[in-house]
């Protein structure tokens, strides 16, 4: 089989050690012969970055529970479903120019159907302009712009506020473990809806951030937000210290934060230009990082490669940092993503397990499929170049299947063993999930064609 021939090129162990024995502590010298993990299990290799269960501030739950308890609202949890599912499947409005071009081959395609080469007389192309109009409404996504609300903002809250806070906690995570020493102080959340960023970021670095700024156009939303942070008593001070709510962003270029987020807000923008402008200025406000984070559909990766694009392009007129961008996550590279082939678009998405708010209709775990996207300001030269995970481990007898999205710009699906490739990097591939880096520098193995096991239709919706 194909899949076992994909390691029949020798590995350069030495290179590899070296690669992990720098990131790994009191080690600085290794041999083919020596254990690069030291005292660490392989179970905590360097590249581990999953979280098992991610699970809600206690006081949030207490105050969403009981708002939700003491409500009058009817047929909540049918709402909250079919708000899910509407937020799930929503797609990006379509441009004037793209729904031009539409009409422009329907036009010639029903023109072809007739064999009318020529032009038509006046009844006949009325005719004609009434078909184009019909297929153009039912084969087009009429993208509405949604007003939160004083009653969409709570169902939003039932429905979506732990899934945002457990895909943006896993965003966090891996800031936090791969730079230990990143603190940051203020932070900007765009599009904060219930305010779960503020509540992921607090949890992570509660003790350094002493400013939370959430910028929501819904002024029911922001009411929503601080009303959670008030408790069951309502106190007047928040439970969390020096949180702030905007309706607009800073005007001023000089203002900036040292994390700056935005998940699950591009999709509420009302075109490309809309998205161009925002993305340009939350990076003009990244200090350190920059975290974006949209549903783990074709839309929400094509919205966020769209962002990585446009920034590391560079094309924004208007410079006040020349600190140059760099992909910090998931991407181990800065080159055009394999997965939007134009043959087959694959969504670059994981899954996030975590505790939901007790309601009566969640059950007692739900998975939160997300893409992310994070930028930091810096060249990222000191960053280990390990390859990215993007499937579902699957372990066998004696050998391990891993699907690597590589530095090189690459799929590879890679077959590990311990003969080969040394009990270390077989244990360690193991112990991996996807969305994990495999650490390795140099791993012969074979392209992947994306019909591998873990891809199926319904992961590229």
């Amino acid at each position: 089989m194909a899949a076992a021939r994909c390691l029949r090129k020798t590995w350069n162990y030495p290179m590899a050690f070296r690669g992990l024995a720098t990131v790994i502590p009191k080690v600085s010298q290794v041999d083919n012969s020596s254990d690069f993990l030291g005292k660490i299990p392989h179970r905590q290799h360097p590249g581990i970055l999953h979280l098992k269960n991610v699970r809600l501030p206690p006081e949030l739950v207490e105050v969403a529970h009981f708002l939700v308890t003491e409500s009058s609202m009817r047929n909540l949890e049918q709402q909250t479903k079919a708000l899910t599912n509407y937020l799930w499947s929503r797609k990006r409005p379509l441009e004037a120019a793209d729904l031009r071009r539409k009409a422009h081959e329907l036009e010639q395609k029903f023109r072809e159907k007739k064999n009318a080469t020529g032009p038509l007389d006046e009844e006949a192309e009325a005719k004609l302009q009434k078909k184009v109009l019909d297929a153009l409404r039912k084969s087009t996504y009429h993208w509405e712009e949604l007003k939160y609300t004083e009653e969409l903002s709570f169902i939003y809250m039932a429905a979506r506020m732990d899934g945002v806070f457990a895909a943006v906690t896993r965003a966090f995570h891996e800031i936090q473990k791969r730079v230990s020493d990143f603190e940051p102080r203020t932070l900007l959340d765009f599009g904060s809806g219930t305010g779960a960023v503020t509540w992921a970021a607090h949890g992570i670095w509660g003790k350094s951030i002493n400013e939370y700024m959430n910028i929501d156009s819904s002024a029911s939303m922001l009411a929503l937000a601080e009303r959670l942070m008030k408790g069951i008593s309502e106190e007047k001070n928040l439970c969390i210290p020096g949180v702030y709510f905007r309706q607009f962003l800073p005007v001023s270029p000089k203002v900036k934060f040292d994390l700056v987020v935005s998940a699950f807000s591009l999709n509420e923008l009302q075109s490309y230009a809309q998205r161009v402008e925002t993305v340009q200025t939350l990076w003009r406000k990244t200090g350190g990082f920059l975290v974006l984070v949209e549903n783990g559909t074709k839309e929400g990766h094509q919205m966020l490669m769209e962002a990585r694009d446009l920034i590391l392009k560079g094309t924004d007129e208007v410079v006040h940092d020349p600190t140059e961008p760099s992909v910090f996550a998931p991407c181990p590279h800065h080159l055009p993503c394999p997965r939007l082939s134009p043959d087959r678009i694959l969504p670059c998405n994981f899954t996030q397990t975590y505790f939901p708010l007790p309601f009566s209709w969640n059950p007692p775990k739900k998975e939160e499929k997300f893409s992310y996207l994070i930028l930091r300001r810096g060249s990222g030269e000191l960053e280990q170049p390990w390859p990215r995970i993007t499937k579902p481990v699957l372990c066998r007898t004696r050998h391990v299947h891993v699907h690597l999205c590589c530095p090189d710009g690459s799929l590879q699906h890679a077959v590990i063993t311990s003969k080969k490739h040394s009990r270390d990097i077989y244990r360690c591939a193991r112990n991996c999930e996807c969305g994990d880096r495999l650490p390795v520098l140099n791993l012969d193995s074979e392209p992947d064609s994306g019909e591998e096991r873990g891809d199926t239709d319904e992961d590229h919706l």
